[in-house]
């Protein structure tokens, strides 16, 4: 994996804005060559071979499974958030969404899975698809990266009724998920798990279970994801962990601090965390007193989607700078908060990521690095 030895180096979450009318093999390779005209160092091919969806393309990748209806309510309508704001989901539950619309990107509703059988994993042939289709276009190395989720993540739209116990189900996912990590490696691609729902569940279930429950809860799958990154050299992967994309108030998000050092449990290279948007910039200052494991990089969001105001090059900078002085700068990678791809209109996705390569050739220069 790249580290900025020499300049401060760009990267984003993963999901694009889909261009329309186009193939597959078209759409991807117009992504990767508007990310590398943007100036991003470490691209991908913006989920496009995903659908833009970073759970639904899971769907037909594994056996044991029967698609259905769930027991009881599906815990994204559940939550500490959605009680006290609730008109305000309300309004956004009749317009059928959180998110800015250019088309079906996003999943309004995703599928519900029932553990009936062994989980086993069948997505072979997409993957291989998405590999081909981004090394085509992008060529292979350590400057591209193919996105994958975490077992956590994928729990939350699957029900288990064929294991004794969830932690077996979980860790029978990761098995599975395995077989996706490692082919992905093994490409020659940098792995990126995502892992939104390991913090996102303690507004809906976390704070009535208690802070040391649900962190006891997230250590398991993280076990489970670390089982499943077993023999995959530190370096290929990458794991980003965020609070939900969606455009709500986001006031019951757990904070860094209580899952800090499980995030650095991960055996994971890089982390992407977010770090610009309103609710989580602050946390910066965990670092001032809890040091980056040896080896590590650190991917703060230096943009978000969580607003539609272009962040200023010299706003990027600044929270640059702040992740350097305190990390140093040859563990940090400028990044985003998450995805755009169905949250944000292109046009200002775009205008972001330029404003995190002009911020991060001005933090660049204001480092003073030296050949």
């Amino acid at each position: 994996m790249q580290r900025s030895t020499h300049r401060i180096l760009t990267t984003h979450v993963g999901s694009l804005p889909a261009p329309e009318g186009m193939t597959e093999e078209a759409a991807v390779g117009h992504l990767v060559e508007q990310q590398r005209q943007t100036g991003l160092d470490v691209i991908n091919e913006g989920e496009y071979t995903k659908g833009g969806d970073w759970l639904s393309f899971t769907d037909n990748r594994f056996g044991g499974f029967t698609a259905g209806e769930r027991k009881g309510p599906a815990l994204i309508t559940l939550g500490r958030d959605r009680e006290v704001f609730a008109d305000f989901y309300k309004w956004a539950d009749a317009r059928g969404t959180l998110f800015f619309e250019p088309g079906d990107q996003i999943k309004k509703v995703r599928k519900h899975w029932t553990c009936t059988g062994p989980v086993v994993y069948t997505g072979h042939e997409a993957l291989k698809r998405e590999i081909d289709l981004l090394k085509a276009s992008a060529g292979s190395g350590s400057d591209i990266f193919l996105t994958s989720t975490a077992p956590a993540s994928l729990e939350v739209y699957r029900s288990n009724e064929y294991y004794s116990k969830d932690e077996d189900f979980v860790f029978a996912l990761a098995e599975a998920l395995r077989e996706e990590y490692s082919a992905i490696v093994e490409a020659g691609i940098i792995l990126q798990v995502d892992d939104a729902w390991l913090p996102a569940l303690w507004d809906r279930i976390g704070i009535d279970m208690g802070l040391e429950a649900f962190r006891r809860r997230c250590q398991v799958r993280v076990e489970a994801l670390n089982h499943a990154l077993r023999g995959i050299p530190e370096d290929r992967v990458r794991y980003h962990l965020c609070w939900g994309s969606w455009h709500g108030p986001h006031a019951w998000d757990i904070e860094l601090k209580h899952l800090l050092d499980i995030l650095l449990s991960v055996k994971a290279q890089a982390y992407l965390i977010e770090a610009a948007n309103a609710r989580h910039e602050h946390e910066y200052a965990l670092w001032e007193s809890v040091p980056l494991p040896e080896g590590k990089i650190l991917i703060p969001g230096v943009i978000t989607h969580s607003t539609d105001v272009v962040e200023h090059p010299e706003l990027v900078s600044q929270r640059i700078q702040r992740f350097a002085a305190l990390l140093g700068k040859e563990n940090v990678i400028a990044g985003a908060d998450c995805g755009f791809g169905g949250r944000t209109h292109p046009q200002i996705a775009w205008a972001k990521l330029r404003s995190l390569v002009e911020g991060a050739q001005l933090a660049t220069a204001a480092l003073r690095y030296r050949d």
